[in-house]
C-alpha cells in the first residue's frame, strides 16, 4: 500500500464516518424536516458516480469509502421519505 492509498483510505474513513452521527440522529428523532431531499440526492447520485469510478481504477479506498458513504446517505434518504409519509399521512387523518 502506497502514502497515496494510506492518503486516500483516512480521507474516505473520515468522510464516511462523518454521516453516522446524522444517520443516528435522524433515526432516534424520527425526524428529518430540516435535511434536504434535493441535496442528499444530489449527493447519493454523485457518490455512486465516485463508486463507479473507483470500480473503473479498481482503487479500493474509492470503492469502500464511497460503497459505505451511499448506503448511509441512502438511509438518510429512506428516513426522510418514511418520516415525511407518515406526517403527511397524520395530517390528512387529522392528527398532528
Amino acid at each position: 500500500m502506497t502514502w497515496f492509498d494510506i492518503i486516500g483510505s483516512l480521507a474516505g474513513t473520515f468522510t464516511t464516518i462523518s454521516f453516522v452521527p446524522q444517520v443516528v440522529k435522524t433515526w432516534r428523532s424520527g425526524c428529518a424536516e430540516d435535511l434536504s431531499m434535493f441535496m442528499f440526492s444530489l449527493f447519493s447520485a454523485g457518490v455512486l458516480l465516485w463508486l463507479i469510478y473507483g470500480i473503473a481504477l479498481g482503487s479500493l479506498p474509492i470503492i469502500l469509502a464511497n460503497g459505505v458513504t451511499l448506503v448511509l446517505a441512502s438511509i438518510i434518504l429512506l428516513l426522510k421519505i418514511r418520516y415525511s409519509l407518515r406526517r403527511r399521512l397524520s395530517e390528512m387523518a387529522g392528527g398532528e
